[in-house]
């Protein structure tokens, strides 16, 4: 029977979402410490633990079928891959950034400037984009240390916090590219992989749809129940329950995490009461 063959970093708090989000999809993967390979014991799929920049290269050969990174990497690497899924994880910004105590007035000021960066590539498209002639200084690490010594006027590379540029005297100027993880695939793959792939992307939307939404119940008076239907239209539409008390229901919805507050603003002014929100595990259209 064909397995699937993944590739996911071989460290890191992507590496760890990524073998999380798997464990939540139901698939089982036994990997002991330092071990470059794995396979689950209950879907057919097989693990390889790898360099997240080697990813791409081992997609498009073949050598894995499927990959999980960040976007950044792909994008980077410019392998003939195809982007399956974005998965809302390890978000982060690509950036410019510059001398704290310099000004800053456009993208025009790296005109002629020397720009030390792990992401070649990404920046050169960028300054091409923007018509900015610029000299690029590609090194493997320690970035943020550049402009400090002598060796480049600013930098290009991933931001989290911000943190690392301000202990380096630097200050982040011009939002390059947002990432996060995305899952790839190589572009050949046969019917039996599709399928595996097919039946491991239900598996994660439903995942990624529980982590988005929240089941919320609670109880309103019976005049309210049309417009608190209207603001909470659920799946397809809510479950509405007759209580004990005359002129009272129960109202069962699901919500998006992203509109909750201000929804439960509006529950409350339409005289909902006994509200409770609870935590979806699976989500399933």
């Amino acid at each position: 029977m064909s397995k699937l063959k993944i590739a996911v970093q071989k460290k890191g708090r992507l590496s760890e979402k990524s073998l999380e989000l798997l464990r939540e999809s139901g698939i089982r993967i036994s990997n002991g410490t330092g071990r470059l390979k794995a396979t689950a014991d209950n879907f057919p799929v097989e693990l390889l633990f790898l360099r997240d920049d080697d990813i791409p290269q081992y997609v498009e050969q073949g050598v894995a079928d499927i990959g999980i990174l960040g976007e950044n990497e792909v994008l980077e690497k410019a392998r003939n891959v195809e982007l399956i899924e974005r998965l809302g994880f390890a978000k982060c910004r690509m950036s410019l950034a510059i001398p704290k105590d310099q000004s800053y007035s456009g993208i025009s000021d790296f005109q002629e400037k020397k720009i030390a960066t792990s992401y070649p590539v990404i920046l050169e498209n960028f300054f091409k984009e923007q018509g900015v002639e610029a000299e690029i200084e590609e090194i493997g690490g320690s970035v943020e240390i550049s402009p400090g010594i002598g060796l480049a006027d600013a930098v290009f590379d991933i931001v989290s916090t911000g943190s690392t540029l301000f202990m380096n005297g630097l200050r982040e100027v011009e939002t390059v590219l947002k990432s996060e993880a995305v899952l790839i695939a190589n572009q050949d793959l046969d019917q039996d992989k599709k399928q595996i792939l097919q039946k491991l992307l239900f598996r994660m939307r439903a995942v990624r749809r529980s982590a988005e939404n929240k089941y919320i119940l609670l109880n309103a008076p019976n005049e309210s129940v049309e417009a608190i239907s209207q603001v909470l239209p659920g799946m397809k539409s809510p479950t509405v329950l007759p209580l004990k008390e005359e002129g009272w229901s129960s109202i069962h919805s699901v919500v998006n995490e992203g509109e909750f507050w201000e929804v439960i603003d509006q529950l409350k002014d339409l005289g909902a009461e006994g509200i409770l929100v609870v935590p979806i595990q699976k989500m399933i259209l």
